[in-house]
């Protein structure tokens, strides 16, 4: 690489050692996205049910979730996860699989770390053979919204978040996934 040359965006597959380092990155990337917009018990609140160590460990030795980390220089700046599951009854397809977080560091956020963690998803969806991705994403994150509008997805429906004891709207986004063309 030339001096001064920004360093590539690199994936690499999460396992249940990177516990720790999943667990700080997931709290620190949801707090700077959604602290200044609600209380600071019901961020508490979320913030205990959802993110620790022993979590994100659990979540990683769950065979339903597949989680990437985005790295520049060694350096993790984002992740991904998807989840298999039920999907809401606005995705008319048995067939799909959910991106249940998709961050980049706050230092980091214009500098197509999401790009690259969405074509991972992408790509993660195809290699499995799904027809269909989804995601909510909370109303208020207009930056969220107009970044997956121009990935192709479509608003489909609304669902109910909790973040702590306030009940929030989350709209439901989809596309379809390109399949992998099969080797002869």
């Amino acid at each position: 690489m030339m001096p001064g040359a920004t360093p590539p965006v690199t994936t690499r597959r999460a396992t249940p050692a990177d516990a720790a380092l999943l667990a700080s990155l997931a709290a620190t990337t949801f707090s700077d996205t959604f602290g200044p917009d609600n209380t600071p018990a019901d961020m508490t609140l979320y913030m205990a049910e959802s993110f620790g160590e022993d979590i994100q460990r659990s979540e990683l030795a769950d065979s339903r979730h597949i989680v990437f980390f985005a790295e520049r220089a060694r350096e993790a700046v984002g992740y991904m996860m998807l989840r298999e599951g039920p999907a809401p009854d606005v995705i008319c397809d048995a067939d799909s699989i959910e991106i249940a977080r998709l961050y980049a560091t706050k230092r980091f956020l214009g500098a197509g770390i999401g790009a690259t963690l969405m074509q991972r998803c992408l790509d993660e969806s195809a290699a499995r053979g799904l027809s269909t991705i989804w995601l909510g994403v909370w109303e208020h994150n207009a930056r969220a919204i107009a970044f997956y509008r121009r990935w192709g997805f479509i608003d489909v429906g609304a669902m109910t978040f909790m973040l702590g004891h306030d009940r929030q709207t989350d709209r439901v986004m989809a596309r379809r996934v390109a399949r992998v063309a099969e080797e002869a």
